[in-house]
Formats: structure tokens, sequence, C-alpha cells
């Protein structure tokens, strides 16, 4: 049984880092961007529209909006025609007229997406406007057969991707040309990581270019310019400082049985006892046969045998271990499955012994 670590079991030597991987500019971030639309040229592989019956609607409407109007009552079975969901990432400083990367999901029983595509379709932001249209053909890196009731299929059939399928019409202003200074989001909230920051900018670029705010903001004081703002900040990006070490944490996976610590987890002297309790349940048919000419039927009942069984359990010593190969050798020493080690970290952690912050996922 082996414990998984997010880091080298050795210590190893503090490393440096860019502030631009461990902190953004607040207000520069992506917008996403949702959007509804139809997928055609299916060859069969379409939404069954008796029982999606908003696919042959949406058609309705968009031929009506070009000039076709179905007859009242008319009731089409599409069989090429897919309702798709698009979803987007628009980038910050996207102007109008860029090209976005779009994805496209089925909303309805389509069997596959692939030959499809798109029509034109808006995608709009969180506050309902139109930031982009979405266009093209589908790429689906899936593939499926089916004949005779039986089907092969290869990865997923039903969502695709347009590169490039989708045009900015809409740019979104960001705050980076507004105020006197701007504000350094570091990606954890840490005190040390905030000072660290401030420091070796004030270092690289002069005393009184940064300020913590708090764990997670910095104040920079940047040029009016906006030329001279640009290569300020890629300067101030480029700053090297010494990464802190992170707060001691082990994350549980309780679904998977995976666990996974980081370098600063330690642990404290503690006793653990560890033993395995099995229950066995297993049934056997019985057959009841009638006596002849009495007019019985056989009757099968089912016997159930329920044993019990608890292996002798062992008061492990743990000491205090300083180092992360320590914790998981004492971790490994009680020669536990993960799914028990999921309770015994528990209660460890209960009990005071362990000096880090537990994160069941």
């Amino acid at each position: 049984m082996v414990v998984c670590c997010a880091l080298a079991l050795l210590p190893a030597a503090a490393q440096s880092v860019r502030v631009k991987e461990i902190a953004a500019v607040q207000g520069v971030r992506s917008n996403m961007l949702t959007g509804y639309g139809l997928v055609v040229g299916l060859d069969g592989t379409g939404d069954q529209t008796s029982q999606m019956p908003y696919t042959g609607q949406s058609l309705a409407n968009f031929l009506q909006q070009h000039g076709l109007t179905l007859p009242a009552g008319a009731n089409p079975q599409l069989k090429n025609v897919a309702a798709v969901m698009i979803t987007a990432e628009l980038p910050p400083f996207a102007q109008p007229g860029q090209a976005i990367d779009v994805t496209v999901s089925s909303i309805g029983n389509a069997k596959s997406l692939r030959g499809g595509t798109l029509v034109v379709s808006p995608l709009r932001g969180a506050d309902g406007e139109i930031y982009a249209l979405a266009q093209g053909n589908l790429m689906v890196g899936g593939a499926g057969a089916s004949a005779g009731g039986s089907k092969v299929q290869i990865n997923h059939l039903s969502a695709g991707r347009i590169p490039g399928g989708g045009q900015v019409e809409r740019a979104v202003p960001t705050p980076l040309h507004s105020g006197g200074t701007l504000d350094l989001g570091l990606n954890s909230n840490d005190f040390q990581t905030a000072t660290r920051v401030t420091d070796a900018i004030n270092k690289a670029l002069g005393a009184g270019t940064a300020a913590a705010v708090d764990g997670r903001v910095v104040r920079l004081n940047a040029p009016a310019d906006p030329s001279a703002r640009v290569a300020f900040l890629a300067r101030v990006e480029e700053v090297r400082i010494e990464s802190a070490v992170p707060t001691a944490k082990v994350v549980i996976n309780a679904r998977t049985g995976s666990i996974v610590m980081n370098q600063a987890v330690t642990l404290s002297p503690v006793a653990v006892a560890h033993g395995n309790l099995s229950v066995s349940i297993s049934t056997t048919p019985v057959i009841s046969q009638p006596a002849p000419l009495s007019g019985g039927e056989t009757v099968v009942r089912e016997q159930s045998n329920i044993q019990i069984s608890q292996d002798k359990g062992s008061l492990v010593s743990m000491g205090p271990a300083a180092q992360l190969a320590d914790v998981v050798k004492a971790l490994n020493a009680l020669g536990a499955t993960p799914q028990d080690l999921l309770a015994i970290l528990q209660a460890i952690k209960a009990s005071g012994a362990l000096n880090a912050e537990l994160e069941v996922i």
C-alpha cells in the first residue's frame, strides 16, 4: 500500500517563481459565454423530434426568419438536426472580429454530432448581452457504428469543438487603464506570500512601488500612460520571489480512496490500533419435494449462512514525524488500505496529532 504525495518525499530546496505564476491583475479576466443553437447535416443521428419537441420548434422559428412558414399542425420527423448548447470563453482584451474556440454539446437524444454543422448562433454573457456569434463544422473526436443490435463506440460522440468557430462582436471593458493604482490578486490567501511579493517588487522597481493590502491583494502604483503601464506590468510579472512553504494540508478523495499531502504535513506522537472486521453472507437454495401422489407442490427456499470474523488488531506507536517521508513511512507501517486510511487520518486529526488541515472532497 502506497500513500500518494503531491511533492517529493525528501525536502527540496526553496524554489523561485515568477509573480505571474502566483498572481494576476484584478479585473483582467476571461468571461464565460453560452448559447443555444442547431446542428444540421447529421447522417440520421440527430434528435428524435417526437421526444424532443423543442428541436422542431427551434427549426420552425429558424425557417420563419428566412421567410418559410411550416403549415399548421405539421410535425416533421427530423433525423439530421440536433439541438445543442454552445459554450465559449471570451479572453480578456478580446476585440470585435477576433476568433475564439467554441464547444458544442447535445442537449437532446442525438446519437452523434459527427459530421454536423452548427448554424449561426448568438453567444451571450451573464448580463444577457450578445458578445459573439458561433458557426462552423464540428470536430468530434469519437467514432461509432451499430448494426443488428450491436454497437461499437470510441470516445464521446455527443460533444464536439469548433476551432475558431466563434467571432467576437463586442469587447468587454477592463479597469487596466483606470485610476492610478492596480491590484495584484494572489492565487492563495497567504500573508507570507503577499509580503514576499511586495518586498521583491519594491527591490526590483523601487521603494514604494508595491504595498500589501491584505493576505491576497498587493497594490501597485502604476504609470498613467497606457504604454508605460503595460511595460510596467510586464516587468512586475517577471519579478522572481522565493516560494513560501504552503499551509499543511491533507486532501482525501472519499470516492476513489486517494490521499494527497504536501511537504508541510507533520505528525505528533500518537498510537493507532488497526484491525479488520469482515462479514460473510452466503445463501444456499433448499428444495422441498412432496411425497408421491400427495398433490403437493415443489417449493424452493433459501437458507442463509452468516459468518463474522475479526482479525487481531495491534497497537502501533507512531513517533513524531517532522518530514513528509517520515509521515508516509509511519502510515505505511499500519498496513491499512487507502479506504482504511480515510478513517485513520480523520481519527488522528481529531486527536490533535495530525498537524495539518484535513480536506475531504
